[in-house]
């Protein structure tokens, strides 16, 4: 099952949108693998954003994401990377539709409220900055997976 990271930003935990933002991947069919409420490091935050390094943003992204708690999740799922990205929205408010996770909570760049991996790779170098692998869920069920994704019933059915 691929896994992606998503980090609700210091804006998202003081606007009170934790709740609302996780309800929507669980409504989606997502499953929770790990979650800690946390504050970022500064070493922490320079080494997940270090691929923007050399950006002249970097500094605010760096100081931003330290500036509060933040909600630090692994989801699990089929297609869940890009899933995530559309649930998301445009990285820009200003460009996220409606009914995106940005569209609906966020209107200026430098407080887009989450934070979501763009590629597998991403997510997998993402999830090991922020989580140990003793802090991850995975391969536990749900009832209702199976009334999310069709092989699962198909494999219950054969081992009936």
């Amino acid at each position: 099952m691929e896994q992606t990271f998503i980090a609700l930003k210091p804006d998202a935990v003081q606007r009170g949108y934790i709740g609302q933002i996780i309800e929507r991947f669980e409504r989606k069919g997502f499953k929770l693998a790990g979650m800690k409420l946390m504050h970022v490091s500064r070493e922490l935050a320079e080494r997940h954003y270090q691929e923007h390094s050399q950006k002249p943003f970097f500094g605010g992204l760096v100081s931003f994401i330290t500036s509060g708690p933040i909600v630090a999740m692994v989801w699990e799922g089929d297609n869940v990377v890009e899933s995530a990205r559309k649930m998301m929205g445009a990285t820009n408010p200003k460009d996220a539709l409606p009914g995106t996770i940005r569209g609906d909570f966020s209107v200026d760049l430098g407080r887009n409220i989450i934070h979501g991996s763009d590629s597998v790779e991403s997510a997998k170098r993402e999830i090991s900055i922020f989580f140990s692998p003793d802090e991850i869920l995975t391969g536990w069920t749900r009832e209702a997976d199976k009334w999310v994704y069709e092989a699962l019933v198909k494999q219950t059915a054969a081992v009936s």
